[in-house]
């Protein structure tokens, strides 16, 4: 059996936290932008077996140090580059959920001599539409009125949404969940769409999503099919918005066949 080990680094002087292990060629996974790289372990151990795993706390969640001030997507996307070279990767397959697959497109665009292959498991930033209680999250009166008491409201809806479903909040709610909810969406829509940019992409990609996605619609991944010059995808029924989870043993086998 592989094993998992917590490591820490340090980048532009924050202590950051990361998982890794296994063996084979590196995979980077960026975590959602509700949870921590916590939320993959379970990931890790069966793909470990294949890749050598890297996933990393991003600053503010888990066990790594928050960026000062306000968190803008071009930040992520300079951290996952400076977290690889500091782990020493000139090259990297890539996976990112939700908040992290927007962070991995964008990274894919920019830095696509870097990327072996990109995988995006119900991304963002592929159309406008994203549940309400994201929309909920960008706006600046509630977030600076309510504060713990918003994060403790949406404890409150994790668990009731568990017994009278089918609505899904991944993980409880922090204070960098809502600062990013600010940043990637208004009351009404998503802000951070690249859709136009999509066909610029040159790597191999797989987009994998869950068929009732209560968070992104399905509707984002058909999209990102059409536009994406070298695109798959792997539709899983039943699911929700957390198919790595849900599904551990299919999705790692999809995820195996297409990393190679």
């Amino acid at each position: 059996m592989t094993s998992l080990y917590s490591q820490r680094i340090n980048i532009r002087g924050l202590d950051i936290h990361y998982f890794t292990g296994g063996k084979g060629e590196p995979l980077i996974i960026i975590h959602g932008g509700s949870e921590g790289a916590g939320a993959w372990k379970r990931n890790i151990a069966v793909l470990s077996k294949k890749y050598t795993l890297f996933v990393p706390d991003l600053p503010g969640f888990g066990q790594s140090q928050s960026l000062p001030g306000s968190i803008y997507m071009d930040e992520m996307v300079e951290f996952i580059d400076e977290f690889a070279a500091k782990i020493g990767l000139p090259k990297f397959y890539l996976m990112g959920h939700s908040f992290g697959g927007g962070i991995a497109l964008h990274y894919a665009l920019k830095y696509p001599q870097k990327i072996s292959k990109l995988v995006l498991v119900s991304s963002l930033c592929l159309g406008k539409e994203i549940a309400w209680w994201v929309r909920l999250c960008s706006v600046p009166v509630i977030c600076k009125s309510l504060g713990k008491a918003l994060i403790a409201l949406f404890k409150g809806i994790k668990n009731i949404a568990k017994i009278i479903g089918p609505w899904e909040i991944v993980e409880p709610i922090s204070r960098t969940s809502i600062q990013i909810g600010s940043y990637i969406a208004t009351f009404t829509e998503q802000t951070i769409v690249l859709l136009s940019q999509l066909p610029q992409i040159v790597v191999p990609t797989l987009v994998m999503w869950g068929e009732k996605d209560p968070i992104v619609p399905l509707s984002h991944a058909f999209t990102a099919a059409e536009l994406i010059p070298d695109c798959q995808v792997k539709i899983f029924q039943d699911c929700g918005h957390s198919v790595y989870r849900d599904r551990l043993r299919e999705f790692s086998k999809v995820l195996s066949g297409f990393l190679g």
